[in-house]
């Protein structure tokens, strides 16, 4: 299949790069020194379940020189998705879709508003992967697992088809029959680790056994849970209940995405991750203190961090 890579970073050049591997047509769309990095050197990453390299791997910063691809797996940054979503309208022919691993659950909806909604599948991962330096990307998890689906809730042709090419990585992925409830599900887990860990600047093993964090932990995964429920999202029962266990569970050096951003000194994701949590809250007359105390504590370094 022809491929096109929106975003080589962590979970961009991961996939991709297992897709290459595969003998799937791939091109990368990167930038800056990463761009340079894999022009020369091509893709190399550094997995748990064994290290590889794509080269030569086709790259490019010019989305519109790629033409109509067939797949498109969206990977960029949240805040990125207005830009990155023009720019990927010259690889949008009319059989096309587009797949988006993005943390958060509007991305697809944004997305859609500029290429049109029918090139569409929703896409949820469970991954830890990063980019280590230019041209490196390192996957640290046992984990790498995708759902993808269509938000009618229909099990279509080009959702299974999809599904296939996906598998081809390796990677354990699976077509859902509600993928508004997988991207909620994930997002549970996701915005609450990614407040706690923003505010406490610690790994999650040394905050999640400390009775007055693991509290803040717990308030969190209920607002957003109550925000889902509010929604209509038929969420599984006793879902906090069972995050909290895989958090427990979890290796104990495990950071979120967005604060290792944080941590670095970059841009982060918060309006997606947390912001959307404030905004609906507002909009339901919810209760939403947890995630509010920690926008307002993060927004400060994530004003100053995107003006740079």
């Amino acid at each position: 299949m022809r491929i096109a890579i929106m975003g080589t970073g962590g979970v961009g050049g991961y996939y991709g790069g297992l897709l290459a591997r595969a003998g799937h047509d791939v091109t990368f769309i990167a930038r800056g020194a990463h761009l340079e990095a894999i022009s020369k050197k091509g893709l190399e990453v550094n997995s748990v379940f064994g290290d590889f390299r794509i080269q030569p791997a086709t790259v490019t910063d010019h989305p519109a020189s790629v033409g109509a691809v067939e797949l498109i797996v969206f990977a960029t940054k949240t805040y990125q998705i207005p830009e990155a979503a023009r720019a990927i309208l010259p690889m949008v022919g009319s059989d096309t879709v587009v797949v988006p691993l993005l943390n958060g659950v509007d991305a697809a909806d944004r997305i859609g508003e500029v290429i049109g909604a029918k090139h569409m599948l929703g896409g949820v991962t469970y991954l830890s992967s990063a980019m280590e330096e230019p041209g490196v990307i390192g996957h640290y998890s046992q984990f790498r697992r995708i759902v993808v689906g269509e938000f009618n809730g229909e099990i279509t042709e080009r959702a299974k088809s999809i599904c296939q090419v996906l598998k081809s990585t390796g990677a354990t992925v699976e077509v859902a029959g509600d993928i508004v409830r997988e991207l909620w599900t994930k997002f549970v887990f996701i915005s609450a680790i990614s407040a706690l860990g923003g505010l406490t600047r610690v790994t999650t093993g040394e905050y999640r056994d400390v009775a007055e964090t693991r509290k803040m932990l717990i308030d969190a995964l209920r607002e957003v849970v109550m925000i889902a429920s509010a929604r209509g999202v038929l969420l599984e029962p006793g879902l906090v209940e069972k995050t909290l266990e895989f958090i427990d569970s979890a290796p104990a050096d495990m950071k979120p995405s967005m604060q290792r951003d944080i941590e670095a000194g970059r841009r982060y994701e918060l309006e997606s991750m947390i912001g959307l949590n404030v905004r609906l809250g507002a909009e339901l007359n919810l209760p939403v203190p947890a995630m509010t105390l920690a926008y307002a504590a993060l927004k400060p370094g994530e004003l100053k961090a995107a003006s740079r």
